[in-house]
């Protein structure tokens, strides 16, 4: 699977305007591939697309999950919090300049902020779209603690004793949760090891 011939299919159902197409891969390339991003980067993109061809046949609208794996990280900045908003804006810019209808628009906005919360949706395609946002809580501890630490070396800039605590948070609020994942392909595959990972961070002098 090639990120780039995804993206130019997806953008060729609405423009055969090959250099605007070119020009918004760049763009994103560019943009997941800053040196300061460990984790939210292509690679992400990869493995996101992977686990939701898992799920495909149960995916109401394909289109929109496509649009939302590439866009829902476009903007990533470690000192704001609005990186979701930021995000879904400029999907929708380059999604309204290819003539994508405000239909399919609307619902990648949504899904997009739905990254920011990850709660449970009414819309099962964004429930399936944030499980695997968040399958790698559930990945071998190995594979898992090279996550935590790509995040951490995300937040290099804030000192461990602001990141810690701020860490610490995350972990307790994802272990207090009665179920993290929202479908029950993902819970079934991840859910039970996403826990002992979570607790084995939290109690580890890492954190």
């Amino acid at each position: 699977m090639n990120l780039q011939h995804l993206f130019s299919e997806l953008l060729q159902g609405y423009t055969q305007d090959m250099a605007k197409i070119a020009t918004y891969w760049t763009e994103l390339s560019d943009a997941y591939s800053q040196p300061r991003r460990h984790y939210h980067n292509l690679t992400h993109l990869e493995n996101l697309y992977h686990e939701l061809v898992s799920v495909k046949t149960q995916v109401h609208d394909w289109e929109v999950i496509l649009w939302s794996l590439f866009y829902h990280d476009a903007v990533y900045d470690t000192l704001k919090s609005n990186n979701e908003e930021k995000s879904a804006a400029l999907a929708e810019k380059r999604m309204k300049s290819v003539g994508v209808s405000e239909e399919i628009v609307t619902k990648v906005v949504e899904m997009i902020l739905a990254t920011k919360t990850h709660v449970v949706s009414e819309n099962q395609d964004i429930n399936y779209f944030t499980d695997a946002d968040l399958s790698i809580l559930g990945k071998d501890w190995e594979v898992y603690n090279q996550y935590a630490k790509q995040v951490r070396n995300e937040y290099a800039i804030y000192p461990d004793l602001l990141y810690n605590p701020g860490r610490k948070k995350v972990l307790k609020h994802f272990l207090a949760m009665n179920q993290i994942y929202k479908t029950d392909y993902f819970t079934q595959r991840y859910e039970e090891q996403a826990r002992l990972n979570l607790s084995r961070e939290l109690e580890g002098d890492r954190v």
